[in-house]
């Protein structure tokens, strides 16, 4: 009996499930194809999740394809980014492909092209071919070379292919219309010279395909059923079809479009991202402040949070900008469930529990995570010296103030209640120490006489404490839509002065001193934190995930 398809959510799904029905195809084959010309981005993340989604649905096959058409810019570094960062998403290719191991066949479907006069060998500089492909109201001027016979171009294709015309002296072009509606549809370059090594080929080649060209030739080799692009491709597409229909290859893919991602306060331009890089504006790919997939994972999102934020999405047909805030969220949701709790005081100021027994250090029971049933239970060292957030005391509160103050009582977390008597103060004023007293009735948090307190504040044993470095992150740009930049101004214009914010003596519990590369926790009353690979053992670091304030969930319940 014939399994029935999985329910369509969104119209992709439909195309599949509706061409599997008519017949049309008799599987599912997909690709992922970078560039591999920089760091893959969130954005990407929503065409992996995309594509190799597709395959696991539907009982098919996805490839990893690399688009190396241009030595200029490709690197072999690149590559093995690249199939990290799918990797680390989860996902597993079918075959390892790239478009120069094609380079052969692409060359004899060009020599196919020419032989059918719909290929031409083009003079023209860069700048006359650019000028004469008209515009959206004009059309285009035929190129004076455009009536080359077969054999000239035959010739001098070969040529090309020889070294022996210099980069830019000549191109490869289709023969289509120099009228067409369509500006893609004007003799598109198929070939141009690129005296470069490349990254797999050498120097084998000096004559590189256009992306154009090659796109749909590498899905007709690979077997691609459903060619999934981005929105900017709409408009290539005929081209695509065109490529495929006049050559001959071994199966006929079809491309279709869906909107990229958009994401607030964020840039998408691995042009502009390698800027970033090379100009020192970040510390690197993986600056966790950075849209990379490297700089997402160092900061501490996690693959499935990734992924469930591609899923819910949802892929259309129409540009939208999707708040960051989302992101944000998903990350936020599986933390609370799965990361442990510990106190870390991130601007410490000391107090001393003057009756609290000098030289006495006992082990107060905290849960681990609230969240999780099966939490386990760890210890946290209490003696007569610790620290609190310096933002926890004010020496004249406000009336809602409700942490330490002269005389107030408060709740220590997991200890006990502690009462300020003193406040002690440097030569400029400022309060550098807090001398307190501690009701020993109250351990673990509650008063045997059942008096109240409204303000419970985290804290660590000062003789105890691990001392670390804690990196705040902010958005990496003040501008909210970075495809809205002001006439006249620079992406670079927008960049935040805030975005990061070091603490350098933050002071956590000891059982994260040792903790290791990419340990998440929740930093109670601050947020969820990661620790960095770069942490050296006994001084880690770590980097904010995110707060703990969810202002989507709370945009949603408006």
């Amino acid at each position: 009996m014939e399994r029935p398809h999985p329910e369509a959510r969104n119209f992709i799904e439909q195309i599949i499930i509706d061409d599997l029905e008519s017949g049309r195809v008799d599987r599912v084959a997909t690709r992922f194809p970078p560039e591999p010309n920089g760091y893959l981005h969130i954005g990407h993340a929503k065409s992996i999740c995309l594509n190799f989604g597709l395959a696991e649905k539907f009982g098919g096959t996805c490839n990893l394809r690399f688009d190396d058409t241009n030595p200029t810019k490709e690197e072999a570094e690149y590559v093995e980014a690249i199939k990290e960062d799918v990797r680390w998403l989860g996902f597993n290719w079918a075959n390892l492909c790239f478009a120069s191991d094609y380079f052969d066949q692409f060359y004899e479907w060009a020599l196919e092209l020419i032989n059918a006069e719909k290929a031409y060998v083009d003079h023209q500089s860069a700048e006359e071919i650019r000028l004469n492909r008209g515009t959206l109201t004009e059309p285009g001027k035929d190129s004076p070379y455009r009536n080359r016979s077969v054999e000239e171009n035959l010739e001098l294709f070969e040529k090309m292919k020889n070294g022996e015309f210099e980069e830019g002296e000549c191109v490869l072009r289709a023969k289509i219309d120099m009228s067409h509606p369509n500006l893609n549809m004007r003799d598109p370059v198929l070939y141009r010279i690129l005296k470069k090594s490349h990254h797999n080929t050498g120097d084998r080649w000096c004559i590189y395909p256009m992306y154009d060209f090659a796109h749909g030739y590498e899905d007709a080799i690979e077997g691609i059923t459903h060619s999934i692009c981005t929105l900017e491709f709409q408009d290539h597409r005929p081209l695509y079809d065109w490529l495929l229909d006049n050559v001959s290859v071994p199966h006929r893919p079809r491309q279709y479009e869906f909107a990229r991602l958009n994401l607030t306060y964020t840039l998408m331009s691995k042009r502009k991202l390698l800027e970033l890089v090379n100009k020192g504006y970040v510390s690197g790919w993986d600056d966790p402040r950075m849209p990379t997939i490297r700089g997402i994972r160092r900061r501490g999102f996690t693959p499935s949070s990734i992924r469930r934020f591609c899923e819910e999405i949802g892929v259309s047909k129409t540009n939208s900008m999707v708040d960051i805030e989302f992101l944000h969220h998903c990350i936020r949701e599986e933390l609370n469930k799965t990361a442990d709790r510990v106190m870390a005081v991130l601007r410490p100021l000391k107090v001393v529990i003057e009756n609290y027994p000098e030289g006495q250090v006992e082990e107060i029971d905290a849960l681990n995570n609230p969240e999780d049933p099966n939490s386990p239970w760890r210890k946290v060292p209490f003696s007569r010296e610790i620290y609190i957030e310096r933002d926890d005391f004010m020496e004249d509160p406000p009336k809602k103030f409700f942490r330490l103050a002269p005389g107030r009582e408060v709740r220590l977390k997991h200890a006990y209640f502690i009462t300020c008597k003193e406040v002690i103060k440097d030569e400029k004023g400022e309060v550098t120490e807090l001398r307190c007293v501690y009701d020993p009735k109250t351990r673990g948090g509650d008063a045997p006489d059942g008096r109240k307190v409204k303000g419970t504040l985290h804290w660590v044993s000062a003789p105890h404490a691990v001392k670390a470095e804690v990196r705040l992150y902010d958005h990496l740009f003040t501008l909210k839509n970075m495809e809205a930049i002001e006439e006249g101004k620079d992406y670079k214009d927008y960049l935040n002065p805030d975005s990061l914010e070091i603490l350098a003596n933050v002071l956590i519990e000891p059982c994260m001193g040792e903790a290791a590369p990419y340990t998440k926790v929740q930093f109670l009353r601050h947020g969820y934190f990661c620790v960095d690979p770069d942490s050296e053992k006994g001084r880690p670091v770590f980097n904010q995930i995110v707060s703990l304030k969810d202002t989507w969930a709370k945009l949603q319940k408006t």
